[in-house]
């Protein structure tokens, strides 16, 4: 099955060694996830592209108990719905990023967690390729 990403520009493939693509402004050096057009900061136009670090914390969490609204959600609903664990990842020196978790269970989760970027399934399309999405997991104790 072909693997391929769930937008194009928002992380790098292949699936092994992900990063995330921000956007840094080469005036003021503010990094934004995903990349902007222009900085929220000073207004300049002149956006790099930068790969975030896979690294972070977790700095707030909750557990999605329930489908978002489709659309623009277009993953499993019903019975085959899981519900998720979706949070802000600090990632040090650059940015907070919102993301879905790999963990569900809010006996694992605690702000200060260490987590790791991965891509992770998210469903099939039309094509029958398996669309990936990325998220943060706990990484595992040292």
């Amino acid at each position: 099955m072909t693997q391929v990403a769930i937008a194009e520009g928002i992380f790098t493939m292949p699936p092994e060694e992900p990063a995330l693509i921000g956007g840094k402004c080469a005036d003021c050096a503010l990094i934004t996830f995903p990349q902007q057009s222009a900085c929220a900061r000073c207004g300049s136009t002149a956006i790099e592209s930068h790969k975030l670090g896979a690294r972070g914390k977790l700095w707030a969490w909750t557990v999605q108990s329930f489908p978002p609204p489709s659309p623009p959600y277009t993953g499993p609903q019903g019975a085959d719905f899981v519900p998720f664990g979706v949070g802000f990842v600090e990632l040090p020196g650059e940015v907070k990023v919102e993301a879905h978790l790999t963990e569900n269970d809010p006996a694992k989760l605690r702000n200060g967690l260490d987590v790791e970027l991965v891509l992770v399934p998210f469903r099939t399309d039309e094509d029958g390729n398996e669309v990936l999405t990325f998220a943060f997991a706990p990484t595992p104790a040292e």
